[in-house]
C-alpha cells in the first residue's frame, strides 16, 4: 500500500468515521472508498480537495506520513500559517475560521487557536516592520533626510510598542553626551525618555537642546508634548504657542493643543483650534486633509451642546 492509501484510512479512523459515512460525504460509493484505502484504484485528481477538506488536511497532506487528522479544516490551515508565517496563509486560515465562527460549529478549542493564529501574525507584522525600517535606516540620511529621521523616530515607538525602549536609549545618549550637533539626535533621546515615562530625565534634556538649538520650533513641540505627558498642561501651551509662531503652517503643535483641550474638557477651545487647523489646510489646497480636523472640531461641538 502507498502512503497515500494508506492516509486514506487513517485520516478516516482518526474522524471517527466509517466507510459508509466517508462515501456518503464525498458523493461516491462505499465500494469506492474501500477500493481507493485499498490500493485498487484511485481516486480521481478533481475529488482530492474533497478528500482533504472531509479530513480536514491539505491536499498534501494525503500524500505525507506525518499528516495528522484535525478537528477542522480552520485548524488544519492555522497550522500551515504558524509553520510558513507567509500572510497569504494567514488569510486562509483567517477566512476558513470566518466561516467556523458563523456556522456556529465551533468549540472554545477553536477559538483558543484563532487567538494563536493571530498571535502569530502579530509576530510577523513586527518582524517585517522593523525589517523595513532597518532597511530605511540602512540608507542613511544623505539621500532623504526628512524620511531617514522620520523613520528613525517611528522605529523608536516601535521599539518602545515591543518593550524595547533601552535600546532606543543605548543609541541615542551616547551620541548627545558627546555633544551631538544633529538635532535629531536630542530629539530621539528625549522621545526615548518619554516613551519610558522617565518624564524628569526628558525634560532636563529638552532644557539643555533648548539652549543648544534656541530657534527650533520642533523641539518646542516635544516639550509641551513632554509637559502635557507631565500633566503640567499650563507649561504645555506656551511652547506649542511658541512653535506655531516659528512655523505657523505646521500642524503638529495646533493638534497637540486642540487634543489637550480636549482631555481638560475645554471643548470649545478645543473645537476653534481644530476648525483652524482646517482652514489652514483648505487655505493651502490640502483639501484631502481637511475633513480629518473639521470632523473632530464637529465632534467637540457636540459635547458642547450635551
Amino acid at each position: 500500500m502507498t502512503v497515500f492509501t494508506k492516509n486514506l484510512k487513517r485520516l478516516r479512523i482518526a474522524k471517527n468515521m466509517t466507510q459508509e459515512q466517508a462515501a456518503e460525504a464525498l458523493g461516491v460509493s462505499t465500494q469506492t472508498v474501500s477500493r481507493w484505502e485499498c490500493n485498487t484504484t484511485l481516486p480521481d485528481v478533481t475529488i482530492l480537495p474533497k478528500i482533504a477538506a472531509l479530513y480536514c488536511v491539505t491536499i498534501d497532506d494525503l500524500y505525507k506520513e506525518t499528516s495528522t487528522a484535525y478537528d477542522n479544516y480552520a485548524q488544519r490551515l492555522g497550522s500551515v500559517f504558524e509553520a510558513s508565517h507567509r500572510p497569504e496563509d494567514f488569510m486562509q486560515a483567517y477566512v476558513e475560521y470566518q466561516k467556523l465562527l458563523k456556522s456556529g460549529e465551533y468549540t472554545t478549542e477553536d477559538l483558543r487557536l484563532y487567538g494563536i493564529l493571530y498571535q502569530y501574525m502579530m509576530q510577523v507584522c513586527r518582524d517585517k516592520a522593523e525589517e523595513i525600517f532597518d532597511r530605511v535606516i540602512k540608507k542613511g540620511p544623505a539621500e532623504d533626510p526628512e524620511t531617514y529621521w522620520s523613520t528613525r523616530r517611528q522605529k523608536g515607538y516601535f521599539l518602545w510598542e515591543i518593550g524595547r525602549n533601552q535600546e532606543n536609549i543605548d543609541a541615542f545618549l551616547p551620541l548627545v553626551e558627546a555633544g551631538s550637533t544633529d538635532l535629531n539626535d536630542w530629539i530621539c533621546l528625549i522621545q526615548a525618555y518619554t516613551f519610558g515615562s522617565n518624564y524628569d530625565t526628558a525634560w532636563e534634556w529638552v532644557q539643555k537642546a533648548e539652549a543648544k538649538f534656541p530657534e527650533s520650533a520642533i523641539l518646542h513641540i516635544y516639550a509641551g508634548d513632554l509637559m502635557r505627558s507631565m500633566k503640567r498642561y499650563d507649561e504645555a501651551f506656551p511652547h506649542w504657542k511658541r512653535a506655531l509662531e516659528m512655523e505657523p503652517e505646521w500642524c503638529d503643535s495646533a493638534y497637540s493643543m486642540a487634543s489637550c483641550y480636549e482631555e481638560m474638557g475645554d471643548y470649545e477651545n478645543a473645537c476653534a483650534v481644530y476648525t483652524q487647523i482646517a482652514d489652514n489646510l483648505e487655505r493651502r489646497g490640502f483639501d484631502a486633509e481637511v475633513n480629518w480636523p473639521r470632523s473632530l472640531a464637529e465632534k467637540c461641538r457636540e459635547k458642547i451642546s450635551k
